[in-house]
């Protein structure tokens, strides 16, 4: 069988439309607030998303409760909150993620395939120093976040 390969390009808007290519949102939020309400928000673009899963990054996070709706943790095209009694969990975490980074080993993963009506797999290329400088970013969001006494909601 021939399998064609398709690299996610994220300037290509057709590639941007594919439901594989995926992004999120982290939210600080206050679950103690009568009313939902947003303080401050982090976008996750689609390589980071693929990223984090790539490293591994997720299912370490998932060592800390999450409470979501499907009861799967911290998991894709889902919606998870965490009480900010975790915070510092996740700050180590993510600080310990970050340090496992290869910055010399820039990886192309795949996100997914499909068989019909032609058999293509849809390809990645996941840049180090870019996941790099995004975990610095979530690490600061969560320490900041910590410092305001609010909650998380990652929408994956």
């Amino acid at each position: 069988m021939n399998v064609h390969h398709i690299l996610i390009d994220d300037r290509n808007p057709e590639h941007c439309e594919l439901s594989i290519c995926r992004s999120g949102t982290v939210n600080r939020i206050r679950l103690q607030d009568p009313d939902y309400s947003i303080y401050a928000s982090l976008d996750i673009d689609a390589h980071d998303y693929a990223a984090l899963f790539h490293y591994r990054v997720i299912e370490a996070c998932n060592a800390l409760p999450f409470l979501s709706e499907s009861s799967n943790g911290l998991d894709s095209w889902d919606e998870a909150f965490l009480h900010r009694s975790n915070l510092r969990r996740l700050a180590a975490i993510l600080s310990d993620a970050a340090g496992k980074i290869d910055l010399q080993k820039s990886e192309t993963i795949v996100l997914g395939w499909q068989d019909q009506p032609v058999a293509v797999a849809y390809l990645r290329r996941i840049d180090p120093q870019k996941t790099l400088d995004f975990l610095e970013k979530l690490l600061l969001f969560v320490n900041e976040s910590e410092k305001e006494e609010c909650d998380l909601e990652f929408i994956l």
